[in-house]
């Protein structure tokens, strides 16, 4: 199998061929089909969230299922697959307790590595997957299978930026019909809270980014009102929007304090703040205490989406097969796996919603 290495923090990946270890009794072999490049896999290359290399990088993904262990009984051999970073054991007290996606079993799923490189030394997957390559070898409590003929560059992104962005609006925050909503943030993850938020009802959904693409592609997935950060105080233009109130919700898809406060301004009274996005491992951020009291604003994390996976990804699918979510305008563009670097870059220079790694037969 090849894969995309990451050998050390903030060098290029390196393509190299390396050899699986036997299935386990609940391992599955999938050929990888599509792979999207996710702001999460460059969190852990410049060692904003810090992960043992050597590590086989990439966690939102589709395939095919090649084979799988003695024991295995949630896929079969020919079933159509969607990784998902946070695996779902069904029997730990957050599965049993309709919290999934803190599956106390993610630690042991994600530490177990699945191939060696040339000289023996065996490598890690990130979050137990491992994307950014041709074939891999998961736990079968992290593949979902789907029936479906959609293409796999659309389902890739299901098992990451659309299940966290839909989720957090659907699961998460609950949004109600006729609310309005601000998305501030319009990479691949904002990009799906917006056509959550349409598919949820909101009346009016205000998309907020400095970049003029993020802007237009929002505006063509669903959003009724675009703010350019570039024209003004963002909370200003948002209440200008909003009666001079603010938005019932408030999405933070970027990860920085800084915006998770301007997330918190843009909020009404009484509304609610849902902060999506991955901060660095010790950031801080503070909100005056007066205010939270007396403005009643709930303040809501959202990891992946509050997702129950084996739930919300059919559910995804079917939303996308009715037109309801359309994923193949965030397709930016597809790759080749040695092209990943390249990626990397016009993701960080606010080229792309996602690029797709599509490797080659």
């Amino acid at each position: 199998m090849r894969a995309a290495l990451l050998l050390g923090v903030d060098e290029p990946l390196v393509v190299e061929t390396l050899t699986p270890e036997p299935l386990g009794p609940h391992d599955v072999r999938v050929r990888i089909d599509a792979s999207g490049v996710c702001h999460s896999d460059v969190s852990i290359a410049t060692g904003l969230v810090p992960m043992p290399p050597p590590v086989i990088l990439g966690h939102e993904g589709a395939g095919t299922v090649l084979e799988v262990g003695d024991r295995v009984t949630r896929v079969r051999v020919g079933d159509r697959v969607i990784s998902s970073f946070a695996p779902a054991c069904g029997e730990c007290w957050y599965c049993v307790h309709d919290q999934p996606n803190f599956c106390e079993r993610m630690l042991d799923v994600a530490m177990t590595r699945h191939s060696r490189r040339a000289e023996g030394k065996l490598v890690f997957s990130m979050s137990g997957l491992g994307t950014f390559a041709d074939e891999m070898i998961n736990h079968e409590w992290s593949l979902v299978a789907v029936e479906t003929d959609l293409p796999a560059e659309q389902l890739a992104l299901i098992g990451c930026g659309v299940m966290t962005g839909v989720g957090a609006v659907l699961n998460t925050a609950q949004v109600v019909p006729g609310s309005t909503v601000a998305v501030i943030g319009l990479g691949g993850v904002g990009q799906s809270v917006v056509q959550g938020a349409r598919v949820a009802g909101a009346a009016r959904v205000i998309a907020i980014d400095p970049v003029a693409m993020k802007r237009a592609t929002a505006s063509k997935l669903g959003a009724s009102d675009l703010v350019d950060p570039a024209d003004g105080d963002v909370a200003d233009q948002v209440r200008a929007l909003t009666g001079g109130r603010g938005a019932d919700y408030a999405f933070e898809v970027v990860g920085r304090p800084e915006t998770m406060v301007q997330a918190r301004d843009v909020t009404r009274r009484g509304g609610t703040v849902v902060i999506v996005g991955m901060p660095k491992f010790d950031a801080t951020v503070t909100f005056p205490a007066y205010s939270m009291f007396y403005d009643e604003k709930r303040l809501l994390g959202s990891n992946y989406g509050s997702a129950h996976v084996r739930r919300d990804f059919p559910r995804i699918v079917s939303l996308i097969e009715g037109g309801s979510l359309d994923v193949a305008h965030m397709v930016t563009k597809t790759i080749a796996l040695e092209d990943v670097d390249a990626a990397f870059a016009a993701m960080l220079a606010g080229d792309v919603i996602r690029s797709v790694i599509v490797p080659q037969p």
